[in-house]
C-alpha cells in the first residue's frame, strides 16, 4: 500500500516525464533501481552538432507548494552522490558511443489551481566517469 507521500512523488515522476517527452526528449528508463538506490528518469535527446546523445539523469521533486524552498532545492549533496552511483551503474550496462551525461532537476509543484515545472537542466555536476 502506498503512502500519500509515494502517490505525491509517482504523479510527480508522471507529469515531468510527460512534460520532458513534449519538449523532445525520449524515455530511456523510469525509477532505474541500483541496490536501494533509484534514478527517477532516465532520457535522452540527439546533440544538436554531434552524433551522440545527451542522457540525462533526473531527479524529480514534487510538492504542493513552496513554501519550504523550491523542490530543486532539496537536492542536497548526499542525494547527489547517491544519482552518481546510480548513473555509473545504469552507464556501465547502457552506454553507447558519443552519449554525454548530466544531471537534470525537475521539481513538480502540485498546486490547488495549477502544476508548475521548475526545470533545472545540468543541476549538478559530478565526476562519477574515469
Amino acid at each position: 500500500m502506498l503512502t500519500g507521500r509515494q502517490r505525491l512523488g509517482i504523479r510527480g515522476e508522471s507529469i515531468a516525464a510527460r512534460w520532458l517527452v513534449l519538449r523532445g526528449w525520449e524515455i530511456l528508463d523510469r525509477r532505474f533501481r541500483s541496490g536501494h538506490r533509484d534514478i527517477d528518469l532516465v532520457v535522452c535527446r540527439p546533440e544538436e552538432g554531434s552524433a551522440g546523445r545527451i542522457v540525462a539523469f533526473v531527479e524529480v521533486r514534487t510538492r504542493y507548494s513552496t513554501d519550504f524552498g523550491t523542490p530543486a532545492e532539496t537536492v542536497g549533496w548526499k542525494k547527489q552522490r547517491e544519482l552518481a552511483r546510480s548513473a555509473r551503474a545504469w552507464v556501465a550496462s547502457n552506454r553507447c558511443s558519443g552519449d554525454h551525461y548530466r544531471f537534470d532537476v525537475v521539481g513538480v509543484i502540485v498546486g490547488t489551481a495549477r502544476v508548475q515545472i521548475q526545470y533545472v537542466p545540468d543541476a549538478f555536476w559530478l565526476r562519477f566517469f574515469g
